[in-house]
């Protein structure tokens, strides 16, 4: 029998991994062979190399684009509420009159901020003719422990507190809410948002553009108002 016609020998799996084990550079010269391995993984699917790298590149790609995606929605609201507040800072600051005033926070909150319930009440001994304003004593007697401190109160408030806020009407429909008092060298008043879910407004909900709001405020109230009550 010629040579041309020899079969070639046949090697068990034995020779190839004993093979490969004494020349571990084989697949440097020979990376063409690399796509067609098979190597079975976790679930006993057989997969070449190359596939399951690019699986693991595609599925952190697509892990990162996520992330990415999350920060510019994050972003993008941060850029909306700016612009929101920004444009009632200054409607706040050209307001000639205490109507502006009031008109200006509740407008913006109600319709710019789609805020479900708002509430704002300025504290004097007669009354206003603007908005609702209710004397000291009454607010302490009602709300007196959300007046004692300086930061914004948030989390689920109790019915008589709610009633005094926003009314026996919506009392019931308010699951949570955030209240500021208006203290700047003297208490003025006091401004509160609810939302329907209890969860909206948790006790470590970030209180940074309420209290923002409630600081303008303090600053901008006494000076169209004689009459509001400054307690300190």
């Amino acid at each position: 029998m010629s040579e041309k016609n020899q079969e070639p020998p046949v090697l068990d799996a034995a020779a190839v991994a004993a093979y490969l084990r004494e020349h571990p550079e084989f697949f440097v010269d020979f990376e063409e062979l690399i796509p067609e391995l098979r190597i079975p993984h976790s679930r006993g699917e057989a997969v070449s190399l190359v596939e399951r790298q690019v699986k693991l590149l595609r599925e952190r790609n697509i892990e990162m684009r996520h992330r990415l995606s999350q920060l510019m929605d994050v972003a993008r609201d941060n850029d909306r509420l700016f612009d929101k507040t920004r444009r009632l800072v200054l409607d706040l600051l050209d307001a000639g009159s205490l109507e502006e005033v009031v008109s200006a926070v509740e407008d913006s909150l109600r319709h710019e901020f789609q805020v479900p319930f708002v509430s704002l009440i300025l504290f004097s001994e007669t009354p206003l003719g603007v908005g609702r304003s209710v004397s000291v004593a009454e607010a302490h007697q009602a709300v007196g422990g959300l007046l004692s401190g300086s930061k914004t109160l948030c989390g689920v408030l109790r019915s008589h507190e709610l009633a005094f806020l926003f009314g026996d009407e919506d009392r019931e429909k308010v699951g949570s809410a955030a209240v500021v008092a208006l203290n700047h060298q003297g208490l003025h008043g006091l401004l509160a948002v609810g939302s329907p879910d209890p969860q909206h407004y948790k006790s470590s909900l970030g209180t940074l553009f309420l209290s923002y709001l409630g600081e303008v405020l303090s600053r901008v109230l006494p000076g169209f108002s004689a009459p509001l009550r400054s307690v300190r």
